[in-house]
């Protein structure tokens, strides 16, 4: 096998096991990944608005917007206003989102964290800066991305734009 199949097999297993974990996540607590890490931060942070919300888990206030309207509808959260500023709207996490933290398995990634924090720093950078060239191949850089790893879609209208063309340049928006 050439070295571009090899990577090619690389890939397809990251992103096999990233799919592996997701389902299972999906499976034992009815959550994707980026529902649990949402809900972890408020289990963690205490209320917030949403825009604090959105950058405490590294996704745009639109995304975030779409995944508390998902989990509201379910009951794990609630809005209210801001008692110091009215304009302000607050999300908490409820009981039964408690709950799901507590009792849902880890997303993949909290496995990843703990063997790649063992490593040397030399091997961190190396990785970090290996996987950021792939992402500039892949014209990646764009995309909306958190620290988490999942499959499935993170909204369900993802921003595929952002992508741009095959030729490098930028798509339409």
């Amino acid at each position: 096998m050439n070295r571009t199949d090899e990577v090619l097999v690389a890939l397809r297993r990251i992103m096999r096991a990233v799919d592996i974990r997701s389902r299972h996540l999906s499976r034992a607590s009815g959550l994707t990944a980026p529902q649990w890490v949402l809900l972890r931060a408020l289990a963690t942070s205490g209320s917030m608005g949403i825009g604090n919300l959105a950058r405490a888990i590294d996704l745009s206030q639109a995304t975030t917007t779409d995944i508390v309207d998902r989990l509201e509808k379910r009951g794990l959260v609630s809005r209210a206003r801001s008692t110091v500023d009215r304009r302000r709207v607050e999300v908490a996490l409820l009981p039964e989102g408690a709950r799901l933290v507590d009792e849902s398995p880890a997303p993949l990634q909290q496995d990843f964290v703990d063997r790649f924090q063992r490593l040397n720093d030399w091997e961190q950078t190396q990785i970090l800066s290996s996987l950021q060239h792939l992402g500039e191949m892949m014209d990646a850089q764009r995309i909306d991305a958190a620290p988490m790893l999942e499959i499935e879609a993170i909204s369900e209208a993802p921003n595929l734009s952002a992508l741009g063309t095959a030729s490098g340049s930028d798509a339409e928006t």
